[in-house]
């Protein structure tokens, strides 16, 4: 028995046919079955976390310290549990921040605070210890600088202001309240 080419071309189609039949079968198998959803589990945990910057002559820049720090691999995210982080660079007033609880971003170079967020700038020849209470605060990139969308209250001596948004830069100590500010100084008494 010789097969023509007219009489082969039948068999190679519905050889074809079944294939693609088998292929289609086996793609939709494979989407019915549910993704496994992706788990937001730490990969470590660390009590007691402290981690320090140091400047090019070995001096502490600053300390990032927290009660537990907790990564998650999924997205490669930072947890604090009560941090404290200590601004501590020469030229400038020590800078030191505490609150419930925080995170770092991928790279570690901003913290971002939230809860009870209290900043102490320390007392300087030229000015009077200054404290700052919000809910949220993002410490940027260096340390220097820190920004809040939120409502914040700021004492310094007998003076206060508040406001909402705020960005203070400790390296030259410009403060600049962006909402709703409001004011109260109250004159030195002689005595």
């Amino acid at each position: 028995m010789r097969l023509s080419a007219s009489g082969l071309f039948p068999l190679l189609l519905m050889i074809a046919l079944a294939l693609l039949s088998f292929w289609l079968a086996r793609a939709v198998r494979e989407q019915a079955v549910p993704a496994v959803p992706v788990r937001h589990d730490p990969d470590y945990v660390v009590d007691d976390f402290t981690v320090q910057k140091f400047d090019a002559k070995g001096l502490a820049e600053s300390t990032l310290s927290a009660a537990k720090m907790i990564h998650f691999p999924d997205d490669d995210s930072t947890e604090l549990l009560a941090p404290h982080v200590v601004q501590s660079k020469p030229q400038e007033p020590r800078m030191s921040v505490t609150a419930d609880r925080g995170s770092l971003s991928q790279d570690g170079s901003d913290v971002f605070l939230y809860g009870n967020v209290v900043l102490v700038r320390d007392a300087t020849p030229q000015r009077p210890e200054a404290r700052m209470l919000t809910s949220f605060l993002h410490i940027a990139r260096g340390g220097s600088l820190v920004l809040t969308d939120r409502e914040v209250a700021i004492t310094e001596d007998d003076r206060s202001l508040t406001g909402r948004g705020m960005e203070y830069d400790n390296r030259t100590g410009e403060l600049l309240l962006h909402h709703q500010v409001h004011g109260r100084f109250e004159p030195k008494r002689n005595g």
